[in-house]
């Protein structure tokens, strides 16, 4: 069963690639250290790192994203399926799930009130204006991270960026799996362990 399973390395899997794991766990005060720890300790650098509550009260959903290849991130994967708190551990490519990132964007209100340049440029990379503020402007972007940087690199030719945030990615899995049902796997295959 792959969740709290093990992975295996078929073939060649040396290239180096994006990957996102998705990492259902008890909602433990801790566990993000023992997770990051995994990281460290290979000397692996994490790119983004999410952690949100789930549609399961007392369940978070850790979302990290990591270059790597396939073969050191699934002894990685293994690892972190281990720790007692994680209920399951999941690997994707990003053709197998669906994600999104959000960007802020602080520039300068005189750039943004110089023409309608700037607001064309909103408009057409879909970003939303939050707040217009006498010295500044807050702008919000939702999409992928390429998107984001794209408007960033269109907004930043004027030199007005005063500020730029980006949060980590979130993550779903495109495969039809709830986590309640998930849940109501492991919890069964554990009860068929013990009564073994």
């Amino acid at each position: 069963m792959k969740g709290k399973g093990i992975y295996q390395v078929k073939g060649s899997e040396k290239k180096v690639k994006e990957y996102t794991l998705s990492v259902l766990t008890e909602d433990k005060a801790g566990l993000l250290n023992h997770i990051t720890i995994i990281f460290n300790r290979r000397k692996m650098n994490i790119k983004s790192l999410n952690v949100s509550t789930t549609e399961v009260n007392g369940v978070s959903r850790f979302t990290i994203v990591v270059n790597s290849t396939k073969e050191k991130i699934i002894k990685i994967l293994n690892h972190i399926n281990k720790l007692i708190d994680v209920l399951g551990a999941f690997l994707y490519e990003e053709n197998e799930i669906y994600f999104q990132e959000i960007a802020l964007y602080k520039l300068s209100t005189k750039i943004f009130m110089k023409g309608d340049i700037v607001e064309k440029i909103i408009r057409k990379h879909g970003a939303k204006i939050l707040e217009i503020e006498e010295e500044h402007t807050i702008i919000q972007k939702t999409g992928s991270k390429k998107e984001t940087q794209n408007l960033y690199n269109d907004l930043d030719k004027f030199g007005g960026i005063l500020e730029f945030a980006r949060s980590g990615r979130v993550a779903l899995s495109k495969k039809k799996r709830k986590t309640i049902n998930f849940l109501k796997e492991l919890e069964k295959t554990k009860s068929n362990k013990l009564n073994i």
